[in-house]
């Protein structure tokens, strides 16, 4: 991951509308570095269209959002993989499309032994279940050197087991002194963990 010195985000009075309809208005709050914010709400509240937002991918009405040192990863609801390629492909290919360069070897072989993947490396993507498949995009989000992470429903198609790998990766991010946003239904207390309750 690279440094996090003065990593942090800011969101000021922020609205977004979706399909005509106002989704959330005056929505304000700050994550610094080593901070987890958990996005939790009924469904239509807006989680979604936020974390698009802080990630640029969505249209804001008004309001603003400032980022500092950040360079950001991205897990949406689908998991960005392509089929034909390996779990490990997928993640250089990944990196080269997110920051023009390889990933390094060492991080990849580690992002996919957290979540147990290493056995899986040089699998087509499309010979794997749904749990394996999110298990890979979630590991191309931890190879990836970003010091800031959006994840919505990470814990999608997640068992137990891989509930705990990914506990366990964000622990060692935030603790490095990255930052982690998550839309999700699910609990994931961790240390460092924080809540936004958006309403519907």
């Amino acid at each position: 991951m690279a440094a996090a010195v003065g990593l942090s985000l800011e969101v000021t009075d922020l609205a977004c509308r979706r399909g005509g309809r106002m989704v959330f208005d005056h929505i304000s709050f700050a994550v610094e570095g080593g901070e987890f914010l958990l996005l939790t709400g009924p469904n239509g509240s807006g989680k979604t269209t936020l974390l698009r937002a802080l990630a640029r991918l969505g249209r804001t009405e008004s309001g603003t959002i400032s980022w500092r040192g950040a360079d950001i990863a991205w897990l949406g609801h689908l998991d960005g993989l392509k089929g034909d390629l390996t779990v490990a492909e997928n993640i250089d290919v990944a990196e080269r499309l997110r920051s023009g360069r390889l990933p390094d070897r060492a991080r990849v072989n580690e992002a996919l032994a957290a979540f147990d993947l290493s056995s899986l490396a040089s699998r087509a993507v499309r010979t794997l279940s749904a749990g394996q498949r999110r298990r890979a995009a979630l590991a191309r989000v931890a190879a990836s050197l970003s010091n800031a992470w959006l994840l919505d429903e990470p814990l999608n198609a997640l068992d137990q087991t891989a509930q705990g790998c990914l506990r366990k990766v964000l622990g060692k991010h935030l603790a490095l002194g990255g930052l982690a946003i998550a839309a999700t239904h699910a609990s994931i207390d961790i240390a460092g963990t924080r809540r936004l309750e958006l309403a519907a």
